[in-house]
């Protein structure tokens, strides 16, 4: 019998898989994070996933620039902030009555801006050529 913790990582792999594919045609949810979590995941449950997902077009045009340090497109970094940054307005909206929720969300929210505007590095759009 497998390892149930592999079995597991490699679940919530495909399970972040599908989000993040939803999320390259659904603006509102973020394509990046969800596909991040599903790169450590297969790391973590199954070297043959993990190799097949590093050679997916999905994977290079969304996180290889971005693993290797390099940095992300506009693009990419305006697809992970708008979404996110609805989501956190809605949060913060329904916070009316929790104050402290509302300076945490923010606190987390401006953190999120100044990440992604002012440390990761925003490169050039790649022209595909198929």
């Amino acid at each position: 019998m497998k390892n149930p913790m592999r079995v597991l990582w490699i679940i919530l792999g495909f399970v972040a898989l599908g989000l993040g594919c939803v999320g390259t045609v659904l603006p509102i949810l973020p394509t990046v994070p969800f596909l991040l979590l599903a790169l450590f995941c297969f790391a973590k449950g199954s070297e043959r996933l993990h190799t097949w997902f590093l050679g997916t077009k999905l994977y290079k045009k969304h996180l290889a620039t971005y693993v290797k340090k390099e940095g992300m497109t506009l693009k990419t970094k305006l697809g992970i902030i708008i979404p996110v940054t609805i989501v956190m307005g809605i949060g913060f909206a329904l916070m009316g009555r929790v104050p402290v929720g509302r300076i945490i969300l923010a606190i987390v929210w401006v953190a999120h801006i100044i990440y992604f505007m002012f440390v990761v590095k925003t490169i050039p759009e790649k022209k595909e050529m198929e």
